[in-house]
């Protein structure tokens, strides 16, 4: 039975959702918003009962996390729920989990397993601390990936204590990297036939996401500290109060400081030795930064900003969400889209990042209810509808 779909992209994909809470989510999204043929495996407990783990079906993250996906129940504790789910997987191309690595074991749909019954399965595996290592049975959650990944000792300002950053930054890296990955290794099972695991874990996120900072320790053993709303190399840059809000400004190198202090009207701090060169920023920030600031809060956000980019100096307002959506650029961009739906709810979400000329990416279905394509999937998959009935009967789906 025909469904919308996102994307022609990865249209002849089809894809198992075993994911639940916020990283697999994220990996699964990005092949749905692409168009792959996402099923999402609502878990059916032995009661008939759902295990909904997540937050509410109709709340704004879940809505956000599963467009352009179909759901149908399953029973994965049940032996005939195993058999079924190997049928699915047997004509799958991705199957996509992040349980604790223990866990997939023991219901016998691990990697192993189902390579086994298709051998061109590619398997993507997100978990707190990778599948094996000294860790690998804790949990998982963001906010301890920020801490043990070193993010949360760069974050905030000098000698507040650890900061955690606004955003799941660690679940949604790790989902991300683990759709990079699953993409990769389709590419390459176009040329070697075979599939394969797919394995990222939020603290790796977390650790490649430090990006320079960590790069800072591994050539210079260099240790970063927080440094607030500045910049750790290039200064000043940071956040500038104005006389109706506040603003960023961005220097990244001698010639830009010269425009700077030019527009904000003190070209002499150019001249001065304490602020002449990038090491003597470096050291009198703090100085330098009051000076500034005494003369942007003269003028408000809006004039700044004009000014400052008019003069090729990176500046721009510092906005609250509704704010943000407000912009003209933002906008432009589309970065908020409605999902169609016959119900005629009103529905916008966050739409991807990216584009691509032939093959964009929409909001072509809403999010399923639970368990709502089950019978539509299974006959696809070629079970009869005197198995599926059985199937109802048994609670299995």
């Amino acid at each position: 039975m025909p469904f919308p779909r996102a994307s022609q992209a990865l249209s002849r994909f089809t894809v198992l959702d075993l994911t639940r809470v916020r990283s697999g989510p994220t990996c699964v999204r990005q092949l749905a918003d692409w168009g792959a043929n996402v099923i999402k495996i609502d878990a059916l407990l032995e009661d008939g009962g759902g295990e909904q783990p997540g937050g509410p079906r109709g709340g704004s993250d879940f809505q956000n996390l599963h467009r352009n996906k179909r759901a149908m129940t399953l029973n994965l504790k049940d032996p005939k729920g195993l058999e079924v789910f190997k049928r699915l997987a047997e004509q799958a191309d991705v199957i996509v989990e992040n349980f604790r690595p223990d866990v997939k074991a023991k219901l016998g749909i691990d990697y192993e397993s189902i390579r086994k019954i298709n051998p061109k399965i590619v398997y993507g595996s997100i978990s707190g601390f990778g599948q094996d290592g000294p860790y690998h049975k804790r949990p998982g959650f963001d906010q301890i990936a920020q801490g043990m990944g070193g993010l949360m000792s760069v974050t905030g300002a000098p000698g507040g204590g650890p900061m955690r950053v606004g955003i799941p930054v660690a679940d949604l890296t790790a989902g991300l990297f683990c759709a990079i990955g699953i993409l990769t290794a389709l590419l390459e099972r176009d040329v070697s036939g075979e599939g394969q695991w797919v394995q990222t874990s939020l603290l790796q996120a977390q650790i490649f996401m430090l990006d320079f900072q960590a790069a800072r320790w591994l050539m210079e053993k260099e240790v970063a500290k927080q440094a607030g709303n500045n910049h750790p190399t290039s200064i000043p840059t940071g956040v500038f109060k104005t006389s109706d809000g506040y603003i960023n400004i961005a220097t990244t190198g001698g010639r830009i400081w010269e425009r700077c202090a030019q527009a904000i009207g003190a070209p002499d701090l150019v001249t001065e030795p304490d602020y002449a060169t990038a090491p003597a920023r470096s050291k009198n920030r703090d100085a330098l930064n009051a000076r500034i600031g005494a003369l942007t809060e003269k003028k408000s956000t809006e004039t700044w900003v004009a000014e400052l980019n008019a003069a090729g100096v990176p500046c721009g307002p510092i906005y609250s969400i509704d704010q943000m959506f407000e912009d003209a650029q933002v906008k432009h961009l589309g970065m908020a889209q409605h999902v169609p739906n016959d119900e005629n709810r009103h529905i916008q979400l966050v739409s991807q990042p990216v584009t691509l000329s032939r093959t964009p990416s929409k909001m072509a279905a809403r999010p399923p209810e639970f368990g709502e394509q089950t019978e539509e999937v299974l006959a696809e998959f070629g079970f009869g509808q005197d198995e599926i009935a059985e199937l109802r009967q048994r609670k299995v789906v």
